[in-house]
C-alpha cells in the first residue's frame, strides 16, 4: 500500500515539474534560442575521487548527466548539441583509465539504438567527429553502425567528439583540401592550370572540416569553473558565448542550462553585430 503511494505521488511530483520546465521554457522562447550548444563535460574524475567512488563512476554519473541536458536542450528547440566527449590527448593517461572510459563509451554507444533511447525518443542524427582510427576497432565499428543507423534523421542532430582535437581536424581539412586541389591539377597540365585553381581557400579547410554541416556553436559551457578551451572547436567558437559554471559535469542541471541561455540572450545582440561587421553583412 505504501509503496503503490509512493509511486503515485513520484508520478504527480514528475507530472507537476515536467508543466513547470515547460512552462520556463515558453518563457525562455519570447528570446532568441540558440541553434547550437556545445558542451566540454569536465569534472568526471574529480566527482569520483570528491567522494571516493571507484574508477569510472564518475563518467557514468556524467552519462546520466548529460541524458538529462540532452532532453532539456531539445526540448528547447535546440537543434543541435555537440560535446566533447574524449580527446586525443586523453590517450596519455594511464592505460587502465583509458581502457574503463573505452569499455563504457562502447557500452553507451550500443546502446544509442535500443528502444526507449533518447535517439529513438528525439530522432536523432548522431556524428561522431574526430580521429576515428584511433579508437578500439569495436568501439570505432559501433560509432559506425550508430551513424549509418541515424543517417536519416533530421529532427535534431548529436555531434560526439572523440578522439578530437581542434588542432587535429585544421590539419584533417589542410591535407584533404591539398589532396583535392592536387587531384584537379593532375587532372590538367600545369600550363593550362590556373594559378587560382591550386590556392586553399577559406571555403577549402569548411567543407573538409569535421563539423561540416553544422552551424557554428552560440553557447559553449564547459564545467567546474574552468575557463580553457582545451582544443575543441578553436576555429568554430571565434563568436561564440562561453560560459563557465563552477559545478562538475556530473553535477550540471537545469539551472544551470537556463542561466546559459539567460546569459546568452542578454549579449546576443553584442555577438550578432559583431559577427555581421566581421562577415561584412548588412
Amino acid at each position: 500500500m505504501e509503496a503503490s503511494f509512493r509511486r503515485r505521488l513520484s508520478k504527480v511530483v514528475g507530472n507537476i515539474s515536467d508543466i513547470c520546465r515547460r512552462g520556463l521554457f515558453r518563457v525562455l522562447s519570447f528570446g532568441p534560442i540558440p541553434q547550437h550548444i556545445a558542451f566540454i563535460m569536465d569534472g568526471n574524475r574529480r566527482f569520483a575521487r570528491y567522494r571516493n567512488m571507484k574508477q569510472g563512476s564518475g563518467h557514468q554519473v556524467g552519462f546520466l548527466a548529460l541524458m538529462s541536458i540532452l532532453r532539456y536542450c531539445y526540448e528547447l528547440g535546440v537543434k543541435y548539441v555537440t560535446i566533447y566527449a574524449f580527446s586525443i590527448d586523453n590517450f596519455k593517461r594511464r592505460p587502465e583509465e583509458v581502457q574503463v572510459v573505452m569499455d563504457l563509451m562502447l557500452e553507451k554507444i550500443e546502446g544509442l539504438l535500443n528502444e526507449g533511447s533518447i535517439v529513438k525518443e528525439y530522432g536523432l542524427k548522431v556524428n561522431f567527429l574526430g580521429n576515428l582510427e584511433l579508437l578500439p576497432t569495436r568501439v570505432k565499428r559501433a560509432a559506425e553502425k550508430v551513424m549509418a543507423a541515424t543517417e536519416g534523421n533530421s529532427k535534431a542532430i548529436l555531434s560526439i567528439c572523440v578522439a578530437y582535437t581542434s588542432t587535429d581536424e585544421i590539419v584533417h581539412a589542410v591535407q584533404e583540401s591539398y589532396k583535392e586541389k592536387l587531384s584537379k591539377i593532375s587532372l590538367t597540365s600545369l600550363d593550362k592550370c590556373d594559378s587560382e585553381q591550386s590556392i586553399i581557400t577559406l571555403p577549402d579547410l569548411e567543407k573538409h572540416m569535421y563539423t561540416i554541416g553544422c552551424p557554428d556553436p552560440e553557447i559553449l559551457v564547459r564545467t567546474s569553473g574552468e575557463t580553457r578551451l582545451s582544443n575543441f572547436l578553436l576555429w568554430q567558437t571565434t563568436f561564440c558565448f562561453l560560459l563557465s559554471p563552477n559545478c562538475l559535469w556530473p553535477e550540471i542541471s537545469l539551472k544551470h542550462l537556463v542561466w546559459a541561455i539567460l546569459e546568452y540572450q542578454h549579449v546576443q545582440p553584442y555577438l550578432d553585430r559583431k559577427r555581421r561587421a566581421m562577415l561584412g553583412t548588412p
